[in-house]
């Protein structure tokens, strides 16, 4: 069964907000290995549309590092499925949109052969947590508190227990935290 992996900036105080992530090159560097153990990456619309207004078109902006053009090359290649119920069509290359019910269509995508997958999304992580679908976490831990925005797990039901596999701590002070999902009670 393939493994459902989920990567996101948080600040210490809990909030998940792309704007404020240290975004260097070490940040760019450690996503694009992680898109190394992909064959699919899964979004749900805001993130999508967030993803998709920048990546297809970084590789021929002179003012972006190396890093952000590699992490751009990558994750154009790769496999993306959207889930939305109100976008009409997806218009960034190798892009599937799905409708309807996104934790059916994950537990299909699961149980097919290939690499790991990963989510995009505060919506559809939540949702996915709360059917035990994501395997792996990777929460970056930005030095910075935010005091306001979206929390990462404001909307998960149930207990979920975790064991933390590594940590990793970045020049800038990011703090990388890698959980394996162990179990729910």
């Amino acid at each position: 069964m393939r493994k459902l992996t989920f990567s996101i900036n948080v600040s210490l105080d809990g909030y998940a907000d792309h704007t404020v992530a240290i975004a260097d090159d070490e940040l760019h560097d450690f996503y694009t290995d992680q898109l190394d153990s992909l064959d699919t990456v899964l979004f749900g619309r805001v993130t999508y549309h967030l993803f998709e207004s920048f990546w297809p078109f970084a590789p021929k902006d002179p003012a972006i590092s190396q890093s952000m053009k590699e992490f751009a090359r990558k994750i154009n290649d790769k496999s993306k499925i959207v889930f939305s119920n109100t976008l009409k069509n997806a218009g960034w290359n190798n892009t599937k949109l799905i409708k309807g019910n996104m934790v059916d269509e994950v537990i299909k995508l699961k149980q097919l052969s290939g690499k790991s997958m990963s989510v995009g999304g505060i919506r559809s992580i939540q949702t996915l947590m709360n059917h035990s679908l994501i395997d792996e976490f990777w929460l970056l831990v930005q030095p910075v508190i935010v005091g306001q925005g979206r929390r990462l797990f404001e909307n998960v039901n149930d207990r979920h227990n975790f064991k933390l596999v590594d940590t990793k701590t970045f020049q800038s002070g990011v703090v990388v935290l890698h959980y394996l999902l162990v179990g729910d009670q």
